[in-house]
């Protein structure tokens, strides 16, 4: 009884030396992903802001930028500086769509213009609402114009309504729609926030089966 009692506690004693040691490395290995991780978003983060602002020598992260639409929400803010002086905002938004969050980064200029759209993330059809991400999907073929790429150069003034002054992709108005209030949303919180006015809220548009 004695010696199987001994077993058992050795037995015990491996087993927990094993835990330890893959705590251990599981540790590490969390350790190192995650820098990887933080770094590639970094990395993705530095990207889509230069590419709203090609223009700009620098950016900094700014709070107190709030969404005039209770549907779109404002994740992160980033100021665009040239020389200096700011000459606009890049917000991350995100909105739902037809199969979950749609995550997109919007570029506002100083003087009222929508600089670019970025879809960061979504999880909409392949084939129908994953085509507002699509560099090879084109709502004007002839002038080589995507989905997202129809929003840069527009004014913030402007509609931004589905199958109005946006192109809605092909079956998918849930998707467009949401994207449509993104941009609209993000370009009145920007001018709040540079002009100290009021924005008026956006209208959320109730969507049709995609």
């Amino acid at each position: 009884m004695k010696t199987n009692f001994l077993g058992m506690i050795k037995l015990g004693l491996i087993l927990a030396a094993f835990a330890a040691a893959a705590c251990v490395m599981l540790a590490f290995v969390y350790s190192g992903t995650s820098e990887v991780i933080a770094q590639r978003q970094k990395t993705d983060l530095d990207a889509a802001l230069k590419e709203l602002f090609p223009d700009a020598d620098k950016f900094e992260k700014i709070d107190g930028i709030t969404s005039p639409d209770n549907t779109v929400a404002v994740e992160e803010s980033y100021a665009a500086y040239k020389n200096g002086k700011i000459t606009g905002a890049a917000l991350r938004v995100s909105r739902a769509s037809y199969n979950g969050q749609i995550k997109s980064m919007v570029g506002v200029s100083a003087d009222g213009f929508i600089t670019g759209v970025k879809i960061l993330e979504h999880s909409d059809t392949p084939g129908l609402g994953a085509n507002a991400a699509s560099s090879s999907y084109f709502v004007d073929r002839a002038k080589g114009i995507t989905f997202y790429g129809q929003f840069a150069g527009k004014k913030i003034t402007d509609p931004h309504i589905v199958k109005s002054d946006v192109i809605a992709i092909t079956a998918s108005t849930i998707t467009s729609r949401a994207v449509s209030a993104s941009v609209k949303a993000a370009g009145l919180a920007v001018h709040a926030w540079l002009t100290g006015e009021d924005a008026d809220a956006v209208t959320s548009a109730s969507g049709e089966e995609e």
